[in-house]
């Protein structure tokens, strides 16, 4: 793979990440304010984001340094760590706060080694309980993905058996009934495995609507029936992203709604932070409501449309203030 000195931005991927943030604020929204739901037709949401985090990770951050360079795992393990922080001080806040959820607070009622060992080490189902979840695998992959890069210096193909032995396992556990991280990190290795492929050849496999349309309808029916089995989550997340991406290739400038969805794949990463607090803030600010359509209604409209605002606000400050620039940086880059 040849390097760049710096890897240029692909919008039809940031508009795919943006579109994942603002349905994932539908999927938050469900969940605040209907309560848990059957949400099988959204579970691609949380390992969509790992697989493109994968993809970028080979696809930019190799293209970007290039894969003997010593400062590309030292860069990789930095990042990890740092979501790493971002997740426990969110969660840490967020306790002091008195903002958690049933399900967080029966988390906090049992052993807090356990709880940590859960979280941090596990995956375990209980692990989904804390907010900001899907940070943490996220931060794994990225460490992982510094050291299987050392070793696919010597042996290229390193990826491809660790993502084939994470399958296997995978599959052996959930056989027992046992969920861990190593169901997303293997769709992360699987985005990883993807972005090795030229954008050419990406563009040319996502430019085939109807056998997508066909594909999809034929994955909803199969989830219809059987449920998300890993299997299925695999082929939706691949589906759903193919899709996402495909409407997203769109030449010339960008009108107003897709130019907002372009900001808030730039910003993907405090896009998803943003969105649980403020939908935690309208909770709280409009439980003294009493009609419930409207409560549906305004939480409905401010859940996107502050979302959207906060990040304009963060992308505009940044360019009118050097400490909030480096702030960001230091953080979130």
């Amino acid at each position: 793979m040849t390097t760049n000195n710096k890897a240029s931005r692909i919008p039809a991927l940031d508009f795919t990440k943006g579109a994942l943030v603002l349905i994932m604020v539908l999927y938050h929204w469900i969940n605040y304010f209907y309560g848990p739901q059957d949400n099988r037709y959204l579970r691609f949401l949380t390992p969509s984001f790992i697989f493109i985090t994968g993809f970028l990770i080979s696809h930019v951050y190799f293209v970007k340094y290039g894969i003997s360079d010593p400062q590309l795992p030292k860069r990789l393990i930095q990042r990890g760590l740092k979501i790493l922080g971002v997740f426990a001080l969110l969660n840490v806040t967020r306790s002091l706060l008195g903002q958690g959820s049933p399900q967080g607070q029966a988390l906090s009622a049992g052993s807090p080694i356990r709880n940590l060992i859960d979280v941090y080490l596990i995956g375990s189902g209980q692990a989904k309980a804390v907010a900001f979840f899907v940070l943490v695998p996220i931060s794994y992959l990225l460490i992982l993905s510094a050291l299987l890069l050392v070793v696919s210096r010597f042996y290229r193909y390193t990826f491809h058996v660790m993502c084939l032995l994470f399958l296997l396992c995978t599959v052996v556990l959930d056989y027992v009934g046992i969920y861990t991280y190593l169901e997303l990190l293997t769709i992360g290795l699987l985005g990883v495995i993807a972005g090795y492929l030229p954008l050419e050849r990406v563009n040319a496999v996502v430019r085939h609507p109807y056998l997508l349309a066909a594909a999809y309808l034929l994955y909803l029916a199969a989830i219809t029936t059987w449920n998300v089995i890993y299997p299925l989550q695999i082929v939706g997340v691949c589906l759903s992203l193919m899709i996402i991406y495909l409407l997203g290739q769109q030449s010339g400038e960008p009108g107003k709604a897709r130019a907002c969805i372009l900001l808030l794949g730039k910003y993907s990463l405090v896009g998803y932070i943003a969105q649980i607090a403020i939908l935690q803030l309208l909770r709280f600010g409009l439980g003294h409501i009493d009609s419930e359509m409207v409560v549906l209604g305004l939480s409905f409209v401010l859940a996107f449309a502050l979302t959207i605002i906060s990040i304009e606000v963060l992308d505009r400050t940044r360019a009118q203030s050097t400490t909030l620039d480096k702030f960001y940086k230091a953080v979130f880059a």
